[in-house]
């Protein structure tokens, strides 16, 4: 029986070391993945500035102008695209901001398989 204790300690360790490869494999992949999910959500946020930011500069004069030869007033016709141009940037900032709030860089997957590997590593140890 002392013969197979170092076997079985040498098979622990290895399997030990696997598993923990495993988990890092794990790890790895879901942060790359919620990594990737807020990239996406950042870039969201940043194409809604540069849009507010060119319709602003491009396109802002020439529908004034335009609106104000319809309403009769230049202030007015100003007020009613600068109102247009904010409802579209703040759309576009909350659906990024949504996408950004449905994730977190926290590894939820791989923390409960840790914990699930430590419950079976402390049955396998006080049996």
């Amino acid at each position: 029986m002392p013969e197979n204790i170092p076997k079985l300690v040498g098979e622990a360790l290895h399997e030990s070391a696997d598993l923990a490869q495993e988990e890092f494999a794990l790890f790895r992949t879901e942060m790359s993945d919620n990594v990737r999910t807020i990239a996406i959500g950042l870039v969201t946020v940043i194409a809604a500035a540069v849009f507010a930011i060119l319709s602003l500069i491009w396109l802002t004069q020439a529908l004034v102008d335009w609106l104000a030869t319809k309403v009769g007033s230049h202030v007015l016709a100003a007020l009613i695209v600068g109102g247009g141009l904010a409802v579209i940037a703040i759309g576009l900032g909350l659906y990024g901001r949504s996408a950004i709030a449905k994730t977190s860089l926290a590894p939820k997957r791989t923390l409960e398989s840790l914990e699930r590997d430590a419950e079976v590593l402390t049955k396998g140890v006080s049996e």
